[in-house]
């Protein structure tokens, strides 16, 4: 296995740990949906705090026209890129060169690229030099060459059927009423289809554990994003690593360590013999 190259920044947050970083979110509106912008603020909002928000795209055209409905009640700055050209996209170069103007301001510890465009595989490789953490954000067709460009990538698919489950749950205090048939679709739509790569997380694990033959749960969990920048638990039907980890007893064992000095628990693991 060749050498990995570490990011000194955060990658992927402890489940108990605080959002340290500032980040700046751009966004490319021809490749990203407006339906999934609040999903997709709450994730970034796990890594860190969106101190700049900007998109770029033609909102003129009708194909931007939902977009125009949410930049507003989320404080998204708009970039109007003219199509003055057809088949050139001004789009990309108006992103790439606003990121490097942020980049040299040295002002943030990250950017979030949204986009399923490979084309800013460049600008993420360009970002990672410069010692920021990048975090993509893309649909699963996006090309495997900007994903790994990516120190953590995001499907916007989970974040999609995340947010039609939740629109389908009862207001609190309310009676459940039966699911309706759109409900069921959208839970369903919510169900993970992948299989568990089983060789792949337990070669993860033999690469995280200490001396004692046991691994973290933070540090494990941070070396299979540096393995697979878009490996998600939640592609499994698990919302956090730690439930993943728990239901597979027949790979895992685990334990609970108090930490010195405080009254938090860790999550420790290892191979099952």
């Amino acid at each position: 296995m060749g050498v990995i190259l570490v990011s000194p920044r955060l990658v992927t947050k402890n489940e108990s740990e605080e959002p340290t970083l500032r980040l700046a979110v751009l966004i490319d509106a021809d490749n990203a949906q407006a339906t999934v912008i609040e999903a997709l603020l709450a994730e970034i909002a796990r890594f860190g705090e969106a101190t700049v928000k900007r998109i770029y795209g033609d909102f003129t055209a009708s194909a931007s026209s939902s977009w125009k409905k949410v930049l507003q009640k989320y404080a998204i700055k708009p970039v109007q890129q003219f199509a003055y050209t057809t088949g050139k996209n001004a789009t990309d170069s108006a992103l790439i060169i606003d990121a490097m103007d942020l980049l040299y301001t040295r002002k943030f510890d990250g950017f979030c690229l949204i986009t399923s465009d490979s084309d800013f595989t460049g600008l993420a490789m360009r970002l990672r030099e410069e010692g920021l953490t990048v975090l993509g954000f893309g649909e699963k067709k996006t090309p495997d060459a900007f994903r790994n460009a990516c120190h953590k990538f995001v499907f916007t698919e989970i974040l999609r059927s995340s947010s039609a489950v939740e629109s389908t749950e009862p207001p609190p205090g309310t009676k459940a009423k039966k699911k309706s048939t759109k409900a069921k679709v959208a839970t369903k739509a919510a169900e993970p289809k992948l299989q568990f790569p089983e060789e792949f997380v337990l070669t993860a694990l033999e690469q995280s554990i200490d001396d004692t033959g046991w691994a973290s749960l933070g540090v494990f969990g941070s070396y299979l994003t540096k393995l697979q920048p878009d490996f998600d638990s939640r592609l499994y039907g698990f919302k956090k690593l730690s439930d993943l980890v728990k239901d597979k007893r027949d790979l895992f064992e685990v334990e609970e360590r108090q930490t010195s000095g405080s009254n938090r628990k860790v999550l420790y693991l290892r191979a099952k013999a």
